[in-house]
């Protein structure tokens, strides 16, 4: 076995969902550990120390978001939620208790395989690169100088006001993870009011417009519909 390969923790009860996700990692080149319970994947957490876990929330022995509470209590390792849980109620709070990610069921292939890389990617980087004064933040044709609190895209300074330039920042700050509405406006505005989520719409608006983002395309900035925004670090064609 290669040691070099990320483990991933997959916490999942349906055989075969199991075996598919199992089947899909391991020719992708991830290691893959399977549990079908909470109380498995507590101990498996423990013993592995895996890179990344993939969680299904309808769980027999408790509710899967028991186990991603216990893990934030002590690890930042990525966590994407896999549910057939498609309420928007169930993915805020899944996203705001610390979940990185939240993909629902049926999923296809690519797009589980393309959350996996961001959550490794953002994991890997955010420790040493970028996250820290005297740092930047770089993606593709994007620049971030976070002392100087200027945004660069292809080499020319994007004009961004002070509220622009601080969700941006945040963002960044938390590339490939989903920020909620509500994380959002709690960060940038503080207690939110009634003309919150509008705001923070207009103000996104106004940056996807200045990073030249458009409808379908390879953007910077992803809109999760009813649930929030993630800066995009997959890989640009």
């Amino acid at each position: 076995m290669n040691n070099n390969k990320y483990k991933i923790l997959v916490v999942e009860d349906e055989d075969n969902i199991c075996k598919f996700i199992s089947a899909l990692l391991e020719a992708n080149g991830y290691q893959a550990i399977i549990a079908k319970t909470c109380l498995m994947a507590q101990s498996m957490f423990s013993s592995y120390i895996p890179d990344l876990i993939i969680l299904d929330l309808g769980l027999p022995d408790m509710d899967g978001m028991n186990f991603l509470n216990y893990v934030r209590e002590t690890s930042l390792t990525p966590i994407i939620v896999l549910s057939a849980r498609s309420d928007e109620s169930d993915k805020v709070n899944a996203l705001d208790s610390g979940a990185n990610d939240y993909v629902t069921k049926p999923f296809s292939t690519a797009e589980l395989l393309a959350r996996v890389r961001s959550s490794l990617r953002n994991s890997r980087h955010s420790a040493d690169d970028g996250h820290f004064p005297g740092r930047k933040f770089l993606l593709g044709g994007l620049v971030i100088d976070y002392d100087a609190r200027r945004v660069f895209l292809q080499n020319v300074e994007v004009k961004l006001t002070q509220t622009e330039y601080n969700i941006v920042a945040l963002l960044s700050e938390h590339c490939g993870k989903v920020m909620t509405y509500s994380s959002i406006i709690k960060t940038i505005w503080g207690h939110p009011d009634g003309g919150s989520i509008k705001k923070l719409q207009v103000n996104m608006a106004n940056i996807r417009k200045k990073l030249r983002d458009k409808p379908g395309g390879s953007n910077y900035i992803i809109n999760e519909l009813g649930v929030g925004y993630r800066m995009n670090n997959e890989e640009s064609d």
